[in-house]
């Protein structure tokens, strides 16, 4: 297809001439452009009280190829303008000038995510994810800007239950150090966010090149990038147009930190207490907490 119309203006010339059905769905659309990117079709049929072949449907009603194409454009649509100063300035426009209206909001808009998260994550794609990282020879974690922590914090807690673990976080030709490390028999996890820039375009090559499995933790890239990865986890990050928000992001890294130790855990508890220990001789005492 051509270039995307904007969806409003789809929505505005389809609406009258599409079912009654796909009007429900396509206001769903509308209302709800965060949950359309990262959710299922049945899972959005389920929220619009409708089917999966509905939805399909109205998506295809609506001018688009299909459910990827949609995504695609209402992603590309919530980025114009998306810049930090931009998304702060529409943060700071719906809360007003009223602190205690922030908190409110803040903890809606997170609520909103775990909602989404529980919902997206299936006890089976968790069960896979967790395999796939407790399988693996060694846990390459890739995250950039703010991702940079969440990627960090990934790979020093793994670390702590004895994953082998290295944590990307540069940029740039900085970043071949790491990449040179790849072996057949590791996994790439990828935060990525916004667009495929080069870092994330090499990364994925290499990662093919030495035949490892991919796991991505998006929002809007999983429509774009799902065909190049093996597991894709999709996280809303608040309201994109918004400041981006990462407490979905580090629920869902706590709950696979869970289940890796579930899935290993003598190996995690031998390697917990191997810690405690180092711990005890650099401070020269006991790090022991007395049971209460």
């Amino acid at each position: 297809m051509g270039h995307p119309t904007i969806f409003n203006d789809r929505l505005d010339a389809c609406f009258q001439s599409i079912s009654p059905a796909e009007q429900n769905v396509a206001r769903f659309f509308q209302n709800n452009r965060e949950e359309v990117l990262i959710a299922s079709a049945s899972s959005m049929a389920k929220q619009a009280g409708t089917s999966d072949a509905t939805v399909i449907r109205t998506a295809k009603s609506l001018g688009f190829a299909g459910l990827d194409e949609l995504r695609r454009v209402l992603a590309s649509e919530m980025r114009e303008n998306a810049t930090p100063a931009a998304r702060m300035a529409r943060t700071i426009n719906t809360a007003g000038d009223a602190n205690e209206t922030a908190l409110t909001q803040t903890l809606d808009i997170n609520q909103s995510a775990l909602e989404s998260l529980r919902k997206d994550i299936s006890p089976e794609l968790f069960k896979s994810t967790v395999k796939s990282i407790t399988c693996a020879r060694r846990v390459f974690i890739f995250g950039i800007g703010p991702s940079s922590a969440m990627a960090s914090y990934l790979s020093i807690e793994l670390g702590r239950l004895g994953l082998d673990t290295v944590s990307l976080t540069q940029t740039g030709l900085l970043l071949a150090d790491g990449i040179q490390h790849f072996k057949q028999g590791d996994l790439l996890v990828i935060f990525a966010y916004g667009r495929v820039y080069q870092e994330l375009n090499v990364l994925l090559d290499q990662a093919d090149l030495h035949k490892m499995p991919k796991i991505l933790i998006s929002d809007t890239l999983i429509s774009k990038l799902r065909h190049r990865v093996d597991i894709t986890l999709p996280v809303a990050r608040g309201r994109i147009n918004m400041l981006s928000m990462h407490t979905a992001t580090l629920a869902l890294l706590e709950a696979l930190l869970v289940g890796v130790a579930i899935e290993r855990p003598k190996d995690s508890l031998a390697n917990l207490e191997s810690l405690n220990q180092i711990r005890s001789a650099l401070s020269g005492k006991s790090m022991d907490i007395a049971a209460s």
